[in-house]
């Protein structure tokens, strides 16, 4: 029987939470990659094995690192996302987000970076490109846009590309989504690109009427599809909280039914793997004084069994006050045991879980650096 392994990327290292058979113990492992920035540490799923690692080392830069044995060695990406030397143009800043690609494409990977920038790998991380089709429409909208401040939005952190969504129907239909920009859809592999943002609240000045893109200029925090139907789409927006039911493309804001008086501001979502029904996210304080932290000092996960129709919270096992925690986008994941199991991470050093689908929880590691992400994995 295989076991859960919480992958957890900080900013002083990559750590890993082994879980008994139960769940009810767990084992921490690390820091690989001492010292250094860990944006995002994903498991393969087509192989169950292999690990890459987005990491920001103070003497090598922006880089990935591989793993083929569970983090016991690991070996730098011979060329890791970079876009070409020209004149004027623009160098990573960060890889910031890791995705795997189709399982009929065992070798690929996908890259978001920061600024702006979408790299493949079809090798399995080793050799990275640049996406040229992308940065070809977004150069376009930039040079087209009589005044592209409104999209080129760069919230605190940077500018980040994330959520990148390969549809495991047809791997030529993926989403990638832009803080701040929008999120972006293509049919065709990557050659032409449509913002997919109706409905959705915009993040800042709206563009203007002669615009080619109108839809543009929002902030999405995190987007995922679900896993056993991929035609629905949830996402956490700087905005709210939306749905998206495909083919439809006008996005309904479910945060809406949220309490008033915990409003509808967060940073992840997370979605049940078998039913497509059931969603939960982590709001924060939607004031303007950043960084967010948990509402007045009191965490809670807010659960919807109903596609957003209603929500529930869920704060049993966490801190009751003076815990002024925050949650970035890529720190909440869900196993696909039952019941099914939740993991979040804060920028305070600590990881929590539920094994009871939010009922209860219980912190099962403290005192690490700021956590940056933690992904849910399965190891035989």
């Amino acid at each position: 029987m295989s076991r859960v392994v919480i992958l957890v990327g900080t900013t002083k290292g990559a750590f890993l939470l082994r879980g008994s058979r139960g769940r009810d113990d767990w084992r921490l492992e690390g820091p690989h990659h001492f010292g250094h920035v860990v944006h995002h540490v994903v498991l393969d799923p087509r192989d169950g094995e292999t690990l890459l690692a987005a990491t920001k080392t103070g003497h090598l830069g922006p880089t990935v690192f591989r793993s083929l044995d569970w983090g016991a060695t690991w070996q730098e990406a011979a060329r890791p996302p970079a876009f070409p030397k020209r004149e004027g143009g623009k160098s990573v800043e960060h890889t910031f987000w890791l995705s795997p690609g189709a399982a009929s494409e065992p070798g690929t990977w996908w890259a978001g970076t920061s600024p702006f920038g979408l790299f493949r790998s079809q090798d399995g991380g080793q050799t990275w490109s640049e996406h040229e089709g992308f940065s070809a429409y977004l150069d376009k909208l930039q040079k087209t846009t009589p005044s592209a401040e409104f999209f080129f939005i760069s919230p605190p952190g940077g500018q980040m590309t994330h959520s990148i969504i390969v549809d495991p129907r047809d791997s030529a239909h993926m989403y990638v989504s832009l803080s701040g920009g929008g999120t972006f859809e293509t049919l065709d592999g990557g050659m032409a690109w449509k913002p997919l943002n109706k409905k959705v609240a915009q993040a800042g000045p709206p563009p203007p009427p002669e615009s080619p893109e109108p839809d543009i200029g929002h902030d999405p925090h995190c987007m995922v599809m679900h896993p056993a139907d991929p035609d629905r789409l949830y996402q956490q927006n700087h905005c709210g909280i939306y749905r998206l039911d495909r083919p439809g493309d006008e996005w309904v804001r479910i945060g809406d039914n949220m309490p008033k008086e915990i409003g509808d501001v967060g940073f992840p979502i997370v979605v049940h793997p078998r039913d497509k029904d059931t969603a939960w996210v982590i709001p924060m304080d939607g004031q303007t004084v950043w960084p967010r932290t948990s509402i007045s000092g009191e965490p809670a996960v807010y659960r919807t069994r109903d596609a957003g129709a209603t929500w529930k919270r869920q704060d049993k096992g966490l801190p009751r006050r003076r815990a002024w925690l925050t949650v970035k986008r890529q720190c909440f994941s869900a196993d696909a045991r039952k019941p099914v199991g939740l993991y979040f991470g804060t920028t305070s050093g600590e990881v929590w879980a539920s094994v009871s689908g939010g009922k209860r929880w219980r912190r099962i590691a403290e005192h690490l650096p700021s956590i940056q992400s933690v992904v849910a994995a399965e190891r035989a």
